[in-house]
C-alpha cells in the first residue's frame, strides 16, 4: 500500500535505514575481522598481504566507527525533535 502522507513516507525511509544500518555494520565487521586474519597469518610472509590486512582493518573500523555515529546523530535528533518511536537497532516485541 502506497503511503497517503508525508508521515508515512519517512516512516518507511526511517524503517529502510532501521534495517539496512546492522547489515551494513555487520558487513563491515566482517571487513575488519578479514583484514585482521590475513595481517596475523601473514598468508605465506607476504608483505602485500600483510598492507592489504592493514588496509582492510583500517577502513573496516572507519566504516564501524561512521555507521554508529551516524546511528548516535539520527538517535539524538529523532529523539529530540519528539517521535515517539524510537530509533536504533530494531529489537524484539514485548511478550505477552
Amino acid at each position: 500500500m502506497p503511503p497517503s502522507n508525508l508521515k508515512e513516507l519517512v516512516d518507511i525511509f526511517l524503517d529502510l535505514i532501521r534495517t539496512a544500518l546492522p547489515v551494513i555494520a555487520g558487513l563491515a565487521l566482517l571487513v575488519f575481522i578479514w583484514g585482521l586474519v590475513k595481517f596475523i597469518f601473514r598468508v605465506s610472509g607476504d608483505e602485500k598481504a600483510v598492507e592489504e590486512g592493514k588496509n582492510l582493518m583500517k577502513w573496516g573500523l572507519i566504516a564501524l566507527f561512521v555507521l554508529i555515529s551516524f546511528m548516535a546523530i539520527l538517535a539524538f535528533v529523532y529523539r529530540d525533535i519528539g517521535f515517539s518511536r524510537t530509533f536504533g537497532l530494531p529489537l524484539l516485541p514485548p511478550y505477552r
